[in-house]
């Protein structure tokens, strides 16, 4: 009973299975702003600023196996119209996939690399934020498969719009 599978193929089975395997992560672009300091370090503690953030992530076959995913968030905080801070933060990363089937590529690529980058991006925000002299901003959870079925469904009524 050695064989985990009745025709005996258990290791052609394990060979098989699907693979993400993250090889690198890296800072791609990164900017910070503070354009009212130190004038506006005392302001952010008497008003919550209004806080902006816009989330894209893209992917990119990079040959074989190996894709980049990139997670680019962009985001501001004002106060009374002003610019308290601004960041936008381009965090990449490349993935080896294996026994992907192809339909799957993108989804996996822009869906579980961006989650698996997010954290990592979160924390280097939260970072710059804080020493700019701000309480640290956590960028709010992202539902990266949501994302995807918005952009899936902006597409095809594009599309529709197109062929009408």
């Amino acid at each position: 009973m050695a064989n985990d599978t009745p025709n005996g193929n258990g290791a052609a089975a394990a060979e098989a299975a699907p693979t993400m395997n993250a090889l690198v992560q890296y800072i791609k672009d990164f900017s910070f702003e503070n354009p009212k300091a130190p004038r506006a370090l005392g302001q952010q503690a008497q008003q919550g600023p209004q806080m902006s953030l816009q989330v894209n992530v893209s992917s990119t076959g990079l040959g074989g196996d190996d894709y980049e995913t990139v997670l680019q968030l962009e985001g501001k905080a004002e106060l009374a119209g002003e610019t308290l801070f601004a960041f936008d933060l381009s965090y990449g990363g490349v993935f080896r996939l294996l026994n992907i089937p192809e339909e799957h590529i993108h989804p996996v690529l822009v869906i579980d690399c961006a989650r698996l980058l997010f954290p990592f991006a979160r924390q280097i925000i939260a970072e710059a934020v804080q020493n700019g002299g701000f309480p640290p901003f956590y960028v709010p959870s992202i539902d990266f498969a949501q994302l995807f079925q918005q952009r899936m469904a902006e597409l095809q009524a594009q599309g529709g719009a197109a062929n009408s």
